[in-house]
């Protein structure tokens, strides 16, 4: 027989995809171990916890192991009561997903169709862009300013696009800046009617409650705003994929239609109810990231090397020159980092914040990198 011709999976697929790259993690920690001779590899590249979850919630998870059988439809209804109790919103309020970026795919697939119009700024986290172009939408990018968001030039592209959505990161990842109360309130008043801004604040729980956006009561009061929320970061649940949107609960009812069901899983569900309930977890947790932030900044400080002001788990530093060589020197030590040519910031390097013992050792390492004649 002759052979038969090949699929063309591309061409059957929708079009919009053509030319879209899968994100693509690298090379995983027991392949770069593996490469470099290396007995561990220490991630500060994915801004995951460092210091660890609660105990009272790694038991809780584990509990739920015994109720594996059953699909977690009543879990869904008490992680969204205990949710919605922390945060202080309706139950009607709290969609919960398979993690942040659920809820940003479901988003996109409620709210985005071919031509869609939307905003969203440079640099910020890429999966934004990667969702609305995958369905379609037409980008417009807004450059910040410095390393803010250019928060009038973003509304102003709002209006002039008659945008559908403007997506926004706060604090934004990779810088770790705060957007303003003040600014926020002229943000929105200046967007075009019709237009909503999505909100990720999967760091906010890291930020200082006495400046930072309560976008939560935007919500309540029917604002055009949807927030994203993730517990991976300040819960450190990265590897149980647990985020939920907080949103009006006629949002709720239209994620709901397009997520699948039954999309989160039990042992996540039992560990993030356990989480909003860990007493006093979240300011102790908040207080160890910003001393790990100053420990960080004070050990690079006499070396003249610049951090940016963080409000996240993360700080952004100023190497002044190529990100790559100085990154391949650290990885080769076993810190892994993330150097700033890959997420639109070449010449800066974003590094997880971990315990003083590890912060101090990485800040050394940096240092060294940057001296004359290091290789």
């Amino acid at each position: 027989m002759p052979p038969e011709q090949p699929v063309d999976w591309e061409a059957l697929a929708r079009p919009w995809l053509r030319g879209l790259e899968p994100y693509d993690p690298g090379e995983t920690r027991d392949e770069l171990a593996d490469r470099l001779g290396l007995s561990d590899v220490v991630p500060l590249n994915w801004n995951e916890d460092l210091f660890g979850p609660p105990p009272d919630v790694l038991d809780a998870a584990a509990a739920e192991l015994g109720r594996a059988a059953l699909y977690p439809e009543r879990a869904y209804a008490d992680f969204r009561a205990a949710v919605a109790e922390w945060i202080g919103v309706p139950p009607a309020c709290i969609v919960p997903a398979h993690g942040a970026q659920a809820v940003i795919g479901a988003l996109a697939a409620a709210f985005v169709d071919p031509g869609t119009p939307v905003v969203i700024p440079h640099p910020t986290y890429g999966l934004y862009a990667q969702v609305c172009a995958a369905a379609g939408a037409a980008i417009t990018r807004v450059p910040a300013a410095g390393l803010r968001f250019d928060l009038e030039a973003i509304a102003a592209a709002a209006r002039a696009a008659a945008a559908r959505l403007v997506w926004l990161c706060d604090p934004n990842n990779p810088t770790g800046l705060l957007v303003g109360r003040d600014e926020w309130e002229s943000f929105l008043a200046a967007l075009p009617g019709e237009c909503v801004a999505v909100v990720d604040e999967a760091y906010i729980d890291f930020s200082d409650p006495d400046v930072r956006v309560r976008r939560e009561h935007d919500v309540l009061a029917g604002r055009p705003v949807i927030v994203i929320r993730s517990c991976s970061k300040v819960f450190g649940l990265a590897g149980l994929r647990l985020g939920y949107a907080v949103a009006d609960p006629a949002v709720s009812a239209l994620l709901n239609v397009v997520q699948e069901p039954f999309n989160v899983n039990r042992v996540a569900l039992a560990a993030g109810r356990a989480a909003v309930r860990s007493p006093g977890f979240v300011p102790r947790r908040r207080r160890e990231v910003a001393d790990a932030r100053a420990i960080f900044a004070r050990a690079l400080a006499p070396a003249g090397i610049d951090v940016v002001d963080s409000q996240a788990n993360f700080v952004l530093v100023h190497l002044g020159v190529d990100d790559g060589p100085v990154c391949e020197r650290l990885l080769r030590k076993g810190l892994l980092i993330r150097g700033g040519a890959s997420v639109g910031l070449p010449g800066y390097a974003r590094v997880t914040m971990a315990p003083a013992e590890l912060m101090r050792t990485t800040a050394q390492e940096i240092v060294a990198a940057l001296r004359p004649g290091a290789a």
